[in-house]
């Protein structure tokens, strides 16, 4: 039986056998595969950009079904699309037929494939790669290298230190090393940092060749610290202390230098063991103290600002480099500085005067107070000893009392030579801060700058004349200086003054029935019991015979000596010192010569009898 069988034409006539349907089949397969054939998957084809939509691109690679790519494939190192419908673009097969019907494309994986040989035999060749960084990926940076493949830079392989801001990156154009790549993935990862240490060793060994102390080289600022900056000078770092920076004071290097400054310095040190250098920038100057005693002789008066200020002074910046101390004690001729900022501040513009220099120590000393008249030379000008001053009380010690005579100019008057005839235990019994006083020049002392006065020398000694204006007994009108605790002090007159012993004391009492008391100022009448010469004091009291008064209203008025009938017609019960006044100087000797006779009578008298 024959296996032929014969077609009928659509008129139902008879026409050539029809083969097999196996050989029909193969026949048909491979008329399909020479009309249509668009590549299997996992291979490269070529295709034609149909359509261009706002994501995707439709690609016709010639078979059944068209196929799609993401538009983000199409960027380029900028980021932009430049893709358009007609262009003729290699791309990958993924997978013949999806869900939809459509062909699985990719255009990175295309170039990615076609460039792969290329960057294999860049590796094995040890080539380097040209590309643009296009974008910030996490851990780094996104490289546009050869047929637009992406390639993957670390962070930590972008530069020879690492850098914040990477996005300050983007769109430069560097050479690369392959460092690592993987076709199964398809991923590539390069590296910058290599080629730079390659070229720094490269720089090194060149400037090791010729680096040695005392020479001056060019660099670039590196890095900055507090204490200095770190100096790239090719392939090899030197530090620039802060110390080294400038003759002048230097807070913080970033007050001159930036990352990236370029600078000329000198080589200071340099250890070709460690690789350490040491660089300086002031010693490529002059240094300004060379012709410090030239620029600021003794006397003369300059202006500058207050770098810094410490417990004993301020430091005065004259020129870049040079520094001037104002000590405390040449602020100020009349005040006490306690410290120097409460004069003077950082910062601040100040005149001053030149004292003295000293270049070898890079010393100079300055002067505010200088610039004003000395008060003491003003003083000694116009005052000399013998002369009459008068001042405020500034301050009372338990020896002296200090009076201003000039602003910046006080005086001292001895405790010893506040009274003539009271007895100063303490001169604040007398006087009170900002009194007014009166008082004579003693003597001035220029060497220690000390001013001696004296307020009793103001009148003569009273003393000779004493018991004759004063005799005990007599009743004076006098002023309460002031009131202790052990009595009070009166003024009598022009350099005399008197003690009253607290018991003798007689004061009326207030309205309330009270015992009254005296204040300062009061005027009193009071009667003088006693004259001590060899103390030369002057003790009165005010228990004067008012009883007396009473029978004898014809009593001597005041200042006058009383009869002794009127004495004795005090109270019954006297004081020790209403006692002691009783009569005159002669009397008071009688007393005393007379107690001494009638002692040596005694002992006569016991040595006689002693012999009977």
């Amino acid at each position: 039986m024959s296996n032929q069988t014969t077609a009928l034409s659509p008129a139902g006539k008879t026409t050539e056998p029809i083969a097999s349907s196996a050989d029909s089949f193969a026949s048909l397969f491979e008329a399909s595969i020479s009309a249509g054939d668009f590549g299997k998957e996992g291979e490269i084809v070529k295709g034609t950009v149909v359509a261009v939509h706002r994501d995707n691109v439709i690609i016709d690679i010639g078979g059944k079904s068209e196929g799609i790519i993401a538009l983000a494939e199409f960027a380029d190192a900028q980021g932009q699309n430049t893709v358009k419908a007609g262009d003729q673009v290699d791309v990958y097969i993924e997978s013949r037929e999806n869900d939809d019907g459509l062909v699985t494309l990719s255009k990175e994986k295309a170039d990615k494939m076609k460039v792969w040989d290329e960057i294999s035999a860049a590796c094995e060749r040890d080539e380097l790669i040209e590309g643009t960084i296009s974008q910030r990926v996490k851990g780094g940076l996104s490289v546009t290298i050869r047929g637009g493949v992406k390639a993957f830079l670390p962070g930590s392989q972008v530069d020879l230190r690492p850098i914040r801001n990477l996005d300050k990156l983007i769109g430069q154009t560097y050479q690369f090393k392959v460092i690592k790549f993987n076709k199964k993935r398809g991923n590539i990862v390069l590296s910058r940092r290599v080629l730079l240490e390659k070229e720094r060793d490269e720089q090194k060994t060149k400037t090791l060749e010729t680096l040695e102390e005392g020479k001056v080289v060019k660099g670039v600022i590196k890095n900055i610290t507090e204490y200095g900056a770190f100096v790239d000078l090719g392939g090899i770092d030197g530090l620039l202390h802060i110390t080294d920076m400038s003759w002048g004071r230097v807070n913080h290097p970033s007050e001159i230098f930036q990352v990236g400054d370029e600078v000329t310095v000198r080589v200071l040190k340099y250890n070709a063991e460690t690789e350490r250098v040491s660089l300086g920038l002031k010693q490529t100057q002059e240094d300004p103290w060379s012709h410090a005693e030239e620029a600021f002789p003794p006397g003369k008066k300059v202006r500058g600002k207050v770098q810094s200020i410490t417990d004993y002074g301020a430091f005065i910046e004259l020129e870049p480099g040079v520094e001037g101390l104002v000590h405390v004690s040449e602020m100020s001729w009349t005040k006490k500085v306690k410290h120097p900022s409460k004069l003077v501040e950082v910062g601040q513009e100040l005149e001053c005067q030149v004292l003295e220099v000293d270049a070898k120590s890079k010393r100079i000393s300055l002067g505010l107070k200088q610039l004003e008249p000395d008060p003491w030379t003003v003083f000694t000008e116009k005052y000399k000893p013998g002369d009459k001053i008068s001042g405020k009380v500034r301050s009372i010690t338990d020896y002296g009392v200090f009076i201003g005579i000039e602003e910046g100019v006080d005086g001292m008057v001895h405790k010893s030579d506040i009274s003539w005839t009271a007895k100063v235990n303490s001169p604040s019994d007398f006087y009170k801060k900002n009194d007014e006083v009166e008082a004579i020049i003693l003597s001035i002392n220029h060497d220690e700058k000390k001013v001696s006065l004296g307020v009793k020398q103001l009148w003569d000694d009273p003393w000779p004349t004493i018991f004759t204006e004063l005799p005990p007994g007599k009743l004076v009108k006098c002023k309460v200086v002031s009131v202790v605790d052990y009595g009070a002090f009166v003024h009598i007159r022009d350099g005399i003054e008197g003690h009253i012993p607290q018991s003798e004391i007689v004061v009326a009492k207030d309205e309330n029935g009270e015992d009254g008391a005296l204040h300062p100022g009061d005027e009193i009448e009071a009667e003088v019991a006693n004259i001590d010469s060899q103390e030369r004091r002057i003790t009165l009291t005010m228990h004067t015979g008012r009883m007396g008064e009473a029978a004898a209203p014809t009593a001597a008025g005041p200042g006058e000596a009383k009869p002794s009938a009127q004495r004795a017609s005090k109270t019954p019960k006297k004081s020790a010192a209403a006692e002691a006044a009783g009569g005159t100087i002669g009397e008071l000797i009688k007393q005393k010569l007379g107690s001494k006779l009638a002692a040596i009578g005694d002992k006569k008298d016991d040595e006689s009898g002693d012999e009977d």
